[in-house]
């Protein structure tokens, strides 16, 4: 089967692309951050706080665009903290709205397949009147955690691939 690298973390991984963004952009006080571990991996941890309005920490990967008519999902070899996280993608990174789903994490390294066509489009936690993903191409992508509580947390990624 046909797959495509998003992204592949090692010790040599050049992660000048990914971007945290937290509430802070509207006043909150969560803290996300990120860094390549000793092994090799992404690790996006930190607190969502729930003062001032906020309540969610992201990470952004800005790329040059990828197709994706040949591939149906995203598959992410994760490790979580337990907690449910949302995977984000933007077919332009120029677009207001993002597609979303979610998924939830063990405390053991696990791949997990997304399905592109059951992303739906959402902007500012509010869903949209409009398709789920359709798209023929991606430009970003997001991991994203809001759980509507203050808490820390921690993902390491290993990879993220379409399939």
């Amino acid at each position: 089967m046909q797959t495509a690298t998003i992204f592949d973390f090692n010790n040599k991984a050049d992660i000048t692309n990914w971007n945290i963004v937290d509430d802070v952009v509207m006043g909150g006080k969560s803290s996300g951050n990120f860094y390549l571990n000793k092994e090799g991996h992404g690790v996006f941890e930190g607190r969502v706080s729930l003062e001032n309005n906020g309540g969610f920490s992201s990470l952004r990967y800005d790329f040059n665009e990828i197709s994706t008519k040949s591939y149906s999902k995203i598959v992410i070899k994760i490790k979580g903290d337990g907690k449910s996280y949302q995977f984000r993608v933007k077919s332009k990174s120029a677009d207001y709205y993002s597609y979303v789903t979610s998924f939830n994490t063990s405390k053991d390294w696990e791949t997990i397949e997304l399905q592109l066509s059951d992303m739906y489009p959402a902007f500012r936690g509010r869903d949209l009147d409009m398709p789920n993903y359709d798209k023929e191409s991606i430009e970003e992508i997001a991991f994203l955690i809001g759980n509507n509580k203050a808490e820390t947390f921690k993902l390491e990624i290993e990879s993220i691939v379409l399939k």
